[in-house]
C-alpha cells in the first residue's frame, strides 16, 4: 500500500499533481475538506455532529476528522493507497495520522512539499482568480492564507523531517518535470515495499517447485543457491571453476561465495515486485547475512513461510524423486536421505526458530497436489500484496 501526503502552498500546483499521483498510482483521495462535505450531505451521525459544530461557529475537532478518515480508509480496503491532501495540518494532526496508520497495519510512506517562493504563490493565485471567479483569489487573502499555511505547516514538515520522509520540491519548474521528479520520489519508496518471501521447507517438501511457480505468478525474483551455482559452472566463470573444485573435493561452497552470487543477482534484477529465497538462508550465519544484504539493497524480509510435510511422507517422494531424472545427490539411499532430513533439523530448523520469533512464520500444509498447496500459498501471498 502507497500512502502520500503532498503539501505545497495555495498556488503551488498541488491539485494538478494530486491528479497526476491519483491516476498513475490507483490512489484514494482524502481531502478532509471534501470528506466533511460528504458526511454532511449524507447526514451520517458524524456529519451532523461537524454540521452542528460548524453552524455554531466552531472548527471541526480532530476527534471526528479522523474518526472520517479512518471510516473512508476502512470503506476501500482495495485501493492501491492514499494520498492525503489537508491532513495533517498541525503538529498534533501529524501524532494522529500514525496512531491511526498502525491501527489500519500501514504507514505513511512519504510527504512531498512543493517548495513555491511567497511571491510566486501570489502572482499564481491572483492570475486564477481572473478566470476563476473565487472571492478567496485576492491580494489581502491570498497571504493571510500563505500566513496560515507558513504558521501551521512548518511544525509539521519538521516533524516527518526527524522522521526521514519528508521529500522537499522546487515547485517553480514546469507541471511535467514536478510530476517526474514525484514520480522518481515514488519509485524509490516503492523499492522499499517489495514483497520479500523465505521460502522454507525440508527436502521434498516441494520449496524449489512452488517457488518457481509462485515467483512467476507474483512477479518475484527467484532467488535459489543451487541453480546459481550450477549456472556459474556452466557459464566457466572464475567463480564456476572455484565452486566446481569445491563439489569435486566434496567441500561446502563457503558463504563468501554463495553471498557474492546473491549480491549480484539482488543489483541485476529490475522492475521486480520482490523475491522468494528457497535454500538461503540454511544456517543461523546465514540468516543474518542475509538481513544484512536486503537492509544495504533498502529492503527487509517481509514474509517467513514454511511448507510442512509429515517425515515418512517427505521420504516416499525423495525416494520416488530417486527414480527420476530430477534426482538430487542425498536421494540415492535411505540412509543419504535421512541424514539430509537430519541437517536440515539441525541446522535450518533454529533458522525458522530464529524467524519465527521475529516476524512469524506461516505453517503451510503441504499435503495434497501441487496445485493444492499451490492456491494454499497464493491465496496467503495475495493478502500480503494488499498490505503492501
Amino acid at each position: 500500500m502507497l500512502n502520500i501526503a503532498l503539501f505545497g502552498p495555495p498556488g503551488a500546483g498541488k491539485g494538478t499533481q494530486s491528479q497526476f499521483l491519483i491516476e498513475k498510482y490507483k490512489l484514494f483521495y482524502i481531502s478532509t475538506g471534501d470528506l466533511l462535505r460528504k458526511e454532511i450531505a449524507g447526514k451520517s451521525k458524524l456529519g451532523l455532529e461537524a454540521q452542528s459544530i460548524i453552524a455554531s461557529g466552531g472548527l471541526v475537532p480532530d476527534e471526528i476528522i479522523v474518526q472520517i478518515i479512518e471510516k473512508t480508509i476502512t470503506e476501500n480496503p482495495d485501493a492501491n493507497g492514499f494520498l492525503f491532501d489537508g491532513f495533517p495540518r498541525t503538529h498534533i494532526q501529524s501524532y494522529i495520522l500514525d496512531g491511526l496508520m498502525i491501527k489500519l497495519n500501514t504507514s505513511l510512506n512519504c510527504l512531498i512539499s512543493l517548495e513555491v517562493p511567497e511571491e510566486l504563490s501570489v502572482q499564481r493565485l491572483l492570475e486564477r482568480g481572473k478566470s476563476s471567479g473565487r472571492s478567496d483569489d485576492n491580494e489581502e487573502v491570498i497571504r493571510n492564507r500563505l500566513k496560515e499555511y507558513n504558521d501551521k505547516t512548518l511544525p509539521v514538515l519538521q516533524y516527518y523531517k526527524d522522521k526521514g520522509i519528508y521529500h522537499g520540491l522546487d515547485g517553480t519548474s514546469s507541471i511535467e518535470k514536478v510530476s517526474k521528479k514525484i514520480g522518481k520520489i515514488i519509485k524509490e519508496e516503492l523499492s522499499k515495499s517489495l514483497l520479500n518471501i523465505v521460502l522454507f521447507g525440508y527436502p521434498g517438501s516441494g520449496r524449489g517447485s512452488q517457488g518457481i511457480a509462485l515467483a512467476k505468478k507474483f512477479g518475484l525474483e527467484y532467488v535459489a543457491t543451487g541453480p546459481m551455482l550450477d549456472h556459474e559452472i556452466k557459464l566457466k566463470t572464475e567463480t564456476g571453476k572455484k565452486i566446481l573444485e569445491l563439489y569435486e573435493s566434496g567441500t561446502l561452497v563457503p558463504d563468501e561465495i554463495v553471498v557474492q552470487l546473491i549480491e549480484k543477482k539482488l543489483a541485476n534484477s529490475k522492475d521486480v515486485n520482490g523475491y522468494i529465497f528457497k535454500g538461503f538462508p540454511r544456517t543461523l550465519v546465514q540468516s543474518y547475512i542475509l538481513d544484512g544484504l536486503l537492509k544495504k539493497h533498502g529492503t527487509a524480509i517481509s514474509e517467513v513461510i514454511e511448507i510442512e510435510v509429515p517425515t515418512l511422507e517427505l521420504i516416499k517422494r525423495l525416494d520416488a524423486r530417486s527414480k527420476t531424472d530430477r534426482c538430487m545427490p542425498y536421494d540415492t539411499s535411505t540412509s543419504k536421505i535421512v541424514k539430509r532430513l537430519q541437517e536440515h533439523e539441525f541446522k535450518t530448523v533454529p533458522v525458522i526458530e530464529k524467524y519465527n520469533q521475529l516476524h512469524g512464520v506461516v505453517k503451510i500444509d503441504g499435503v495434497g497436489s501441487f496445485d493444492e498447496v499451490f492456491d494454499k500459498i497464493s491465496c496467503h501471498i495475495e493478502g500480503k500484496f494488499k498490505n503492501i
